[in-house]
């Protein structure tokens, strides 16, 4: 007889335990054991949370190189069947060779249940049960991940109304789940705004306004209630507040805006031919949002512009604002608002702009640019790679919580009553208009942060710190991906010959973009460089992209005049009618601002049990390589961290958000 030592480790999840008889069988290549009963010591518990255990399998003889283990539990007489969260078992053969075998799996029944040795192998599998386990893997998670259309035109979304429906792998933990929880119930109340839920009252003054915000204020969104008005703000917030995706470097107005020399000033004797030459003109053009269909909030029309607005670097490289048109088509009623203007015509020309500003981040950069492309990464991922696939190890941390997430957004959010269709201007038909929309341009360069920055010809603005942090942090999340999965595809055929990878990017293709030509998204990979760009883009997306446009939602957003979500009367259609007034009257009813501020806290909220980028809880990789690869990458993660603190120190407003110790590694609030 030859003897297997055993290790299993239990989960530190809540209900993780199970008092269940386990029983474990060791296959290998030559062999393989009995079905074996890990029979706990009299008086020991040895599957309860954060247990390690350890067990000897007999075997007659050695069974060779082990391929899989299976494992099953069963209910004791009178007990009920529970939930199970093995963690990981380890093995040491007769040979003391040590195998590992990542689970991370719940068992909820009393079925046999497969798991490879942690080693990772592509679709080229040479054992016959190996195979069989892996064929049967995918089948049933092609059960579980289903796609489903949420609305016609946009990405498709897993099939689940509800998170209860979801695969518990998928599902919050329990300590996200509580918090979650608390924080949508009680986020009205953290903020001392019970009382003005229900008041369908404009504000009275903007002492009103100060009254509220400062029960709860940051450090960022406290500067904002004091700069909100300056140009040079409204400037910066156009590359480092919640939307730096808009805006570009102008070579040629646009025709519909009809901008001349003798409406500006550019100091000097400038001309606007000049500083386009140079380099200095930027344009902000929300095309996307003309004729967008605008909600009704408290039995009243609300107003979203599609505004263009130019934008000058000065000689000391602030970016000031020096006209916006706020409708699309020129017009005798649409004027050109210039700072020359009267204080309150210039003001609320800015508040239209920051509103649409919010409208379009909301739902191109955020949900759709981050949260809805993140859930199709996932599911395709989730249907197509069995657990022991290399890819399926590199990429699944960058899923969690992402399928959970989206359901409650669709639920809560943007929903007939969700809190987004009842008090945003673009909720109801416009949250779907919008998405067609900016689907229809979305392509794969504005997805990669390099060639993004490039086409909007935005490399060398100064102050620009989304680009310099993201820059930086593409690049090392590109040496990282390239180190991995240079060491698994040692060459271009081997990645044109991995059809469960290729079934991976096909359904991407198709329900992620829609099978949309022209967008330059691959249908297939064909090089091992297309595809380490292509799992960089989509670690950033899930992981530095979405912390960009969703930490500071608070930060930028909980002082409302700075991005009010709707407006409640038409713009200035002549100069000179504009007032304190007629901006409080124009700003959203009480009601609508602070369900908004409580929105925009809760999804700047992160859980406790939030997981960092290069973090790696579940030990899903055993060769050497790709460990040390991991090692690599926190390092260098570490290092961008401690030069974006050290620069942060003498910034009056800070950039944090792409701070990887702020980062989480996938899209999960």
């Amino acid at each position: 007889m030859v003897n297997y030592i055993v290790t299993v480790a239990t989960g530190d999840l809540s209900t993780a335990s199970t008092f269940n008889n386990v029983h474990i069988k060791l296959v290998g290549k030559d062999g393989e054991s009995k079905r074996t009963w890990l029979k706990s010591p009299k008086g020991a518990i040895n599957f309860i949370r954060g247990a390690v255990a350890s067990f000897t399998v007999s075997c007659p003889v050695s069974i060779g190189k082990l391929v899989l283990i299976e494992i099953d539990k069963q209910p004791l007489p009178l007990f009920h069947e529970d939930t199970w969260f093995p963690a990981k078992v380890g093995v040491i053969s007769p040979e003391k060779v040590a195998y590992n075998f990542p689970i991370y799996r719940w068992i909820t029944d009393n079925e046999v249940h497969r798991f490879r040795e942690g080693t990772a192998l592509r679709i080229e599998d040479d054992h016959f049960l190996g195979k069989y386990s892996r064929e049967q893997e995918l089948k049933q998670r092609k059960e579980d991940y289903r796609w489903d259309v949420y609305v016609e035109g946009v990405p498709h979304c897993m099939k689940a109304k509800l998170p209860l429906s979801l695969p518990l792998e998928v599902k919050f933990s329990f300590t996200k789940k509580t918090e979650f929880r608390f924080t949508a119930k009680n986020s009205l109340e953290m903020l001392e705004l019970n009382k003005l839920s229900d008041s369908t009252e404009n504000w009275p003054d903007m002492d009103a306004i100060d009254r509220v915000f400062c029960c709860h204020q940051t450090d960022i969104s406290a500067y904002v209630q004091d700069h909100w008005k300056e140009d040079a703000f409204f400037g910066y917030q156009f590359l480092n507040g919640l939307n730096p995706m808009l805006i570009q470097r102008c070579s040629v107005l646009p025709n519909n805006f009809p901008v001349s020399d003798d409406m500006v000033s550019l100091g000097g004797q400038r001309t606007l031919a000049d500083e386009m030459k140079e380099g200095n003109i930027f344009l902000c053009d929300y095309k996307r949002l003309d004729g967008l269909k605008t909600s009704i909030i408290n039995g009243k029309k609300q107003y979203l512009m599609a505004p263009l607005v130019l934008l000058h670097k000065t000689p000391d490289d602030q970016l000031m604002p020096i006209a916006i048109q706020l409708k699309q088509i020129p017009a005798d009623d649409n004027p050109i608002f210039f700072p020359t203007d009267s204080e309150y015509d210039w003001l609320t020309a800015k508040i239209f702009v920051r509103s649409a500003d919010f409208n379009e981040h909301e739902l191109n950069v955020h949900l759709l640019r981050t949260h809805l492309l993140a859930e199709v990464f996932a599911v395709s991922l989730l249907r197509n790679m069995p657990m022991v696939h290399p890819l399926y190890k590199l990429l699944v941390p960058h899923t969690r919580y992402t399928l959970h997430i989206n359901i409650l957004a669709r639920r809560l959010l943007i929903s007939k009553i969700g809190d987004f269709t009842r008090f945003a201007a673009s909720g109801g038909e416009g949250v779907e208009t919008l998405l067609k929309e900016s689907l229809s341009k979305v392509t794969y360069s504005s997805l990669c942060i390099p060639d993004d920055i490039a086409e909007r010809g935005l490399e060398d603005v100064p102050n620009f710190y989304y680009r310099d942090d993201g820059l930086k942090l593409w690049d090392i999340i590109h040496r990282f991906v390239k180190g991995v999965l240079s060491f698994y595809y040692k060459n271009d055929t081997e990645v044109q010959k991995d059809s469960e990878l290729q079934k991976w990017m096909l359904d991407i293709f198709e329900h992620g973009f829609l099978s949309q030509a022209g967008t330059g998204i691959p249908e297939i990979f064909t090089t091992v460089a297309e595809l380490v760009k292509f799992v960089t883009m989509v670690i950033f997306t899930c992981s530095g992209q979405h912390s960009a446009v969703n930490a500071g939602q608070y930060d930028y957003a909980g002082w409302m005049p700075n991005n009010p979500l709707t407006l409640q009367r038409p713009p200035p259609t002549t100069k000179g009618t504009t007032s304190e007034a007629t901006m409080l009257e124009t700003f959203p009813d009480v009601n609508a601002t602070v369900q908004i501020l409580a929105t925009v806290w809760l999804l700047s909220s992160q859980s406790t049990d939030s997981v960092f980028l290069g973090q790696y809880p579940e030990e899903l990789f055993s060769e050497k390589m790709p460990c040390k690869l991991m090692e690599d990458f926190q390092g260098e993660l570490q290092v961008l961290s401690e030069e974006i603190t050290d620069r942060n120190k003498n910034m009056d407003v800070p950039y944090t958000y792409l701070d990887p110790k702020v980062i989480e590694n996938s899209v999960s609030t």
